[in-house]
């Protein structure tokens, strides 16, 4: 199946004393280049949801992922009195009053203006536990994203598919002109040959006369080209019903498709089949911007 490396998948999750929000957006690059929005105290879990997405959601792509982490549970940061240095504090305050006969103004307030009288504990973070939380939340927002992929890839398939078809028109056209064209340009050479050795007063060989008209015929017939392209055709809606990532063949598949093509216009002289070389260029061209965003 055809995935598109450009979605979106969210999903919010509610634990009871945790509430998650996971978003997962992407759009096509050449490679899986993952980055995070997440709060500091999640960081140690980036190469964790990095493997998962590459494993279970895309593999090919620019990604981006938000994760907001909302926690209902009791502060897990405790403030704490350090005793023995507000003990000191407060004695240094009195030296100082009795010293300097100051007023007598020590009050709780003012000694908890020093931050050295108090310190700041955090509680440990369980890694494994705010791993449980979020993974579901993740693992729907990776549905949701996926579910996207595989909407905007069959949308892009049909299209893709339809485009091949006026191709493939345009290819038997062409094949029909050019059997024409390549009796018509072997009479012409032949013609020519034989007006230029008359005005010469040259004795004409027949057979190598024959011979070599139908060398220079064979060298502007494309049959092989127009073989090579119609098999390129059928290799397309091969790759892109595969199950795998099909993105970087098909793109290989468009460089085939386009040589052949180069080819076919410049063995043919005609009129006709250089317009429909033309349209047939314009079309893959189509073809392969499409493909870009193709997984």
């Amino acid at each position: 199946m055809m995935h598109s490396m450009t979605a979106f998948g969210r999903a919010i999750g509610d634990s009871g004393d945790a509430a998650v929000s996971v978003e997962i957006k992407s759009v096509n690059s050449r490679y899986l280049d993952v980055s995070f929005r997440l709060p500091r105290f999640l960081s140690f879990l980036e190469e964790k949801i990095k493997a998962y997405l590459e494993a279970n959601v895309i593999t090919r792509g620019k990604v981006e992922v938000s994760i907001t982490y909302t926690s209902r549970a009791v502060s897990d940061r405790t403030v704490a009195l350090n005793a023995a240095y507000a003990d000191a504090y407060v004695l240094a305050l009195k030296n100082l009053r009795d010293r300097c006969s100051l007023p007598d103004d020590i009050t709780t307030m003012s000694v908890a203006r020093n931050p050295d009288v108090f310190t700041s504990l955090s509680r440990e973070v369980d890694p494994a536990d705010i791993w449980e939380r979020i993974l579901p939340v993740l693992e729907e927002a990776g549905k949701a994203h996926r579910s996207m992929r595989a909407a905007e890839g069959e949308k892009t398939k049909v299209d893709l598919f339809a485009k091949l078809e006026q191709i493939a028109a345009w290819v038997d056209e062409i094949e029909t002109l050019s059997k024409a064209d390549t009796v018509t340009y072997r009479d012409r050479l032949e013609s020519r040959i034989r007006a230029i050795l008359a005005d010469n007063k040259v004795t004409v060989d027949e057979n190598r006369l024959l011979t070599e008209c139908a060398v220079w015929a064979d060298k502007i017939a494309i049959d092989e080209e127009l073989t090579r392209l119609r098999a390129h055709f059928g290799a397309f809606r091969e790759i892109a019903e595969e199950p795998t990532p099909s993105g970087k063949k098909l793109d290989f598949l468009m460089q085939e498709m386009n040589r052949e093509t180069n080819t076919i216009g410049s063995k043919c002289c005609d009129a006709q089949i250089a317009r429909l070389v033309v349209n047939i260029k314009n079309e893959l061209e189509k073809i392969r911007e499409q493909v870009q965003n193709i997984e």
